[in-house]
């Protein structure tokens, strides 16, 4: 509840509170934030006997028992919150996979937070590694009907999210070549960009109808569980980052990090999806997606082991990570 603890403001701190630096120094510092972080879940009558702190993602996290999580927002990243809120609100009972459900909510001291249910499964970056090819198809495929599942709900207040899709690919076509020079990206990549750019606005919807996308669907975002030696998507969180847009959008995080180039997987990704044909427009504007994608780096998100060599530039570079 606001206030019940009187030093609370200043554990957060204002420099924590309006800068990114100072605030990743706070997250680091469990010692300082877990106490408040406590108070907040025996204000809402929560038991706080076991808490567990997960120390990857980007917002303050504690786990509360085997059921609850609590989720806390730095004001500087409160869009973070208004999208995980919303879109939370805007997709329950309307998706076959679970998803955390909201328990509470509040703000103290600026920083908003929200209670919400803790999904049951394997995390996805535990389990993927392990699968059998078979396995891992069958749960691309899965993948890719989650997303049109997703897409298929109203957006709602989510409409609202800014920047809006056009104006966010003119920003990212704007500074592509900057941001891929600055990662390190080859010169023979580097060099079929602005093909690839001039191409991006035939190639990428602006105005079509836009739908939810969560940009992150990533193994770390998503739970597996295993029946009888069957794997299959288990529960679905982490939608800090919604946005509305074009719906190809999507389909880069499990391109990238996922299909790793095999056809198999590809095939069952799109299929999934409902792509039932793979072409060269396709694969283009998927290509220019992945370039402009808000966390775009390809030497740290291509699963293809040695694609640098293996590709010349970007057009065989897209026939590699798209194979048929």
């Amino acid at each position: 509840m606001e206030g019940m603890l009187p030093d609370s403001a200043g554990v957060w701190g204002l420099s924590a509170s309006t800068n990114l630096e100072a605030y990743r120094a706070l997250r680091a510092d469990r010692v300082r934030w877990l106490p408040v972080a406590l108070d907040i879940a025996r204000g809402h009558g929560l038991d706080v006997s076991t808490p567990h702190i997960f120390a990857t993602g980007t917002n303050l996290v504690v786990g509360l028992g085997e059921r609850l999580i609590l989720k806390i927002f730095p004001p500087l990243l409160r869009s973070q919150f208004f999208s995980e809120r919303g879109s939370l609100t805007q997709l329950a009972g309307r998706l076959s996979l679970p998803i955390p459900e909201i328990v509470a909510e509040g703000v103290r001291d600026g920083w908003p937070y929200l209670v919400i249910t803790r999904l049951s499964g394997t995390l996805g970056s535990e389990a993927w590694p392990h699968l059998p090819e078979r396995q891992k198809e069958r749960v691309l495929r899965q993948i890719g009907e989650t997303i049109a599942s997703v897409q298929r709900a109203p957006l709602g207040p989510l409409a609202q999210i800014e920047p809006r899709w056009a104006d966010f690919m003119r920003a990212q076509i704007h500074g592509c070549r900057a941001r891929h020079e600055r990662l390190g990206l080859a010169p023979k990549f580097l060099e079929g960009l602005e093909d690839l750019l001039r191409d991006a606005a035939a190639l990428i919807p602006m105005d079509a109808p836009p739908v939810i996308l969560t940009g992150e669907y990533i193994p770390e975002n998503f739970l597996l569980a295993c029946d009888d030696g069957t794997w299959s998507v288990a529960g679905l969180f982490d939608f800090g980052d919604v946005r509305a847009g074009w719906r190809d959008y999507d389909l880069l995080g499990p391109s990238a990090f996922m299909a790793a180039g095999r056809p198999g997987r590809v095939r069952n990704l799109l299929e999934g999806f409902g792509y039932a044909r793979l072409d060269y427009a396709l694969k283009r504007r998927l290509m220019a997606l992945m370039l402009l994608h808000h966390a775009s780096d390809l030497n740290s998100h291509v699963c293809i082991d040695g694609w640098q060599e293996r590709a010349r530039d970007l057009v065989e570079l897209q026939e590699l990570i798209w194979a048929e």
